[in-house]
């Protein structure tokens, strides 16, 4: 009887301990999320305190462009190349040097019999002077400088290109970043669905495939989070090399920054030919093609030579003598001029059509930016819809599926299928917002900001 009375306690206690083990798991993890702030609070303490330490350097994305803009060695080129052009300007004015000769002159041929003195010939110094038709000269001069012009502009090109490859890995990185912290916060929830499913267990309220499972989901979001890092790292390297810096040199980027979308007060093809570099390019090259055409033309002017000679007899009873010819090129004979009139009719139509190139470079652009902009514009209500109405939404889902969780009325799986749709819809806003920040990236390119 004793036996049987000790038995029923025994069951009482059992049954009161299971039906108090909901509230225990509440009052339990209470404390937990209530130390949660402090811990995080100090870790970030910590972080910026190793920092401050360490001197990392936090670079705004202006500051790596203008150390881009100064530092990269291929735009350094740019200059060296276009002052190469003026120094080789200023030697197309030079002329020929002059040509020396010293010869004799009407001598004999040995074992020939000499009939009178002045049969023995004479020695003869030459002189001789090409002078190029300063027209020419010139013109010349004129091409060749319009050279630096268009490298000059070059430049101009390939910075724009380095500026929107920077923006792109400033702010790939910058949602590396905001990824890694959404995926933490989310991995901080499985943790809590974990350790409440290891206390059930042990009273056979919960499974154990289920403590497994949020064991693999921890997991999977650490491994996201390694890739993350691992693109972040790639962005630092990349960066490092476009400002000419050793590729492991350790910085960090400004977290707080935000991409503004500035649309461009107008669009329209002249005030489009006035920022872009490469129709600054197409201009400058059109320029130098028609110096060009004008030096061709100019080979129709003559060139001149001016030749002495100076004769000195092998015998006292001749004089000395001397002889000065000037000579001047025919340039406008037919079977010559046809070469510098045919280049110069094919550079003509050369011109012409890069005109047109231009003009349809200058249409296509201003089409895109068009469309650019009712893309951003669709693109922010997205995410501002996402942000204000749905993101909000699942959260108080994830919240009233814990709160039901945690009084064992739901139970792991249907909690997870919550949380992996909040983290699933977290994700799919940063991927918007990484497509709006490329598409103001390639925006803010084609209008050379």
């Amino acid at each position: 009887m004793e036996n049987w009375r000790f038995t029923m306690y025994n069951i009482k206690r059992i049954a009161a301990l299971v039906c108090m083990l909901p509230f225990a798991a509440v009052a339990q993890e209470k404390p937990a999320v209530s130390k949660l702030k402090p811990v995080v609070s100090q870790e970030k303490t910590t972080q910026e305190a190793g920092l401050a330490v360490s001197g990392k350097p936090v670079l705004s994305l202006d500051t790596i462009l203008k150390r881009i803009d100064q530092n990269n060695l291929l735009l350094q080129s740019y200059g060296l190349r276009a002052e190469s052009y003026k120094h080789t300007a200023n030697a197309a004015t030079a002329w020929m040097a002059p040509m020396i000769g010293v010869g004799t002159f009407m001598t004999p041929y040995p074992g020939q019999m000499i009939m009178d003195e002045g049969d023995k010939g004479s020695v003869m110094v030459q002189l001789e002077q090409d002078i190029p038709n300063p027209a020419k000269l010139k013109a010349n001069k004129k091409f060749i400088e319009s050279k630096a012009k268009v490298e000059n502009a070059t430049r101009g090109v390939t910075l724009n290109e380095y500026k929107a490859q920077a923006k792109r890995l400033y702010f790939g990185w910058l949602v590396s970043m905001q990824r890694i912290k959404v995926l933490k916060e989310n991995e901080k929830i499985m943790e809590t669905m974990k350790k409440v499913e290891e206390i059930r267990y042990p009273f056979n309220q919960s499974k154990l495939s289920s403590v497994y499972r949020a064991t693999a989901k921890i997991e999977e979001n650490k491994n996201m989070i390694r890739m993350l890092e691992g693109d972040m790292a790639k962005s630092k390297a990349w960066l490092n090399s476009l400002m000419n810096h050793p590729g492991n040199m350790d910085f960090a980027i400004d977290s707080t920054y935000q991409p503004v979308y500035v649309p461009a007060s107008a669009i329209d093809t002249g005030s489009l030919a006035m920022v872009r570099k490469d129709i600054e390019k197409m201009d400058f090259s059109i320029q130098s093609m028609k110096l060009n055409i004008e030096a061709m033309q100019k080979q129709a002017k003559p060139d001149f030579k001016l030749r002495f000679d100076h004769m000195s007899p092998l015998t006292k009873m001749m004089p000395k003598a001397f002889s000065v010819m000037g000579m001047v090129s025919i340039p406008i004979a037919p079977w010559s001029s046809k070469m510098y009139k045919s280049e110069a009719k094919g550079m003509g139509y050369e011109v012409l059509a890069m005109e047109k190139e231009k003009a349809a470079m200058l249409q296509e652009t201003q089409g895109m930016l068009y469309g650019m902009q009712f893309e951003i514009q669709s693109m922010q209500k997205r995410i501002e819809a996402m942000e204000k109405t749905i993101i909000p939404t699942l959260k108080k889902t994830m919240e009233v599926s814990m709160l039901n969780y945690r009084e064992n009325k739901m139970e792991l799986p249907e909690v997870i299928g919550t949380w992996e749709a909040l983290t699933m819809m977290q994700a799919n806003v940063l991927d918007e917002k990484l497509k709006l920040y490329l598409m103001i990236v390639d925006y803010e390119k084609e209008l050379y900001r």
